[in-house]
């Protein structure tokens, strides 16, 4: 594609960086008593904390959950406090942690957005580009344009026409890590894809209604003509 713009975190402070976390056996968690116990110490004491968000303080147990997660994905306990919300009891991480996962999971480095297309038109675009560790291969995620946006609905998400670089930026991340890093998401969905989805499946209902409609007015011209 024209125009293509490839942005390469140049110093600690652009790029995401990734976290690193001691190594925790997250079967132990829930299959030894000490484990468990000492997990539930840390969530009990995270909870108390006026440096977590708000949601989360006072509530042990979905710290405790937190954690677990924290272990799956390879992060900081703390980088999934400030990343994730619970959304009618399941879990949603923001857009910006995909990449963090990404970063985090060890199987890819120097993951970066690659932006083409014009700003402000159809064409613009964005995907994530990363070196795979195991062979030293670059893989490109799927690349996610602003006509892509348009043609499944997500345009009635204000955010599209408000933020579209991040938006374009946060879902290249996330199908990169639904695609490559599935088992650090843990099925959990991501910031912006309820809404997407939503606008997606009203789109498809108002397509079904505008065929059904005509296809009534064409019966019921057939009807008149007899």
């Amino acid at each position: 594609m024209d125009n293509v713009q490839e942005i390469i975190p140049a110093t600690n402070e652009q790029a995401v960086a990734p976290i690193n976390t001691a190594p925790m056996n997250v079967t132990n968690i829930w299959v030894d008593k000490d484990a468990f116990e000492q997990t539930q110490r840390v969530a009990i004491m995270l909870s108390k904390s006026q440096m977590i968000p708000e949601k989360y303080q006072n509530k042990p147990q979905d710290c405790f959950v937190a954690i677990e997660m924290a272990a799956r994905a390879g992060l900081s306990p703390l980088a999934v406090l400030q990343n994730v919300d619970v959304v009618k009891g399941k879990p949603r991480w923001s857009g910006q942690a995909c990449m963090a996962i990404i970063n985090s999971c060890g199987r890819f480095r120097d993951a970066h957005p690659v932006y083409a297309g014009t700003k402000g038109a159809d064409n613009r675009a964005c995907f994530i580009r990363a070196i795979r560790v195991s062979d030293g291969e670059t893989v490109d995620g799927t690349e996610i344009s602003m006509k892509m946006a348009a043609a499944e609905g997500w345009m009635s998400n204000t955010k599209w026409k408000n933020m579209p670089e991040q938006m374009l930026f946060y879902r290249a991340a996330a199908f990169f890590a639904r695609m490559y890093c599935p088992s650090e998401l843990l099925g959990a969905i991501v910031e912006g894809e309820p809404e997407d989805i939503e606008a997606s499946r009203q789109k498809q209902s108002g397509a079904s209604a505008t065929m059904t409609a005509a296809l009534d007015a064409a019966i019921a011209a057939g009807k008149e003509k007899k």
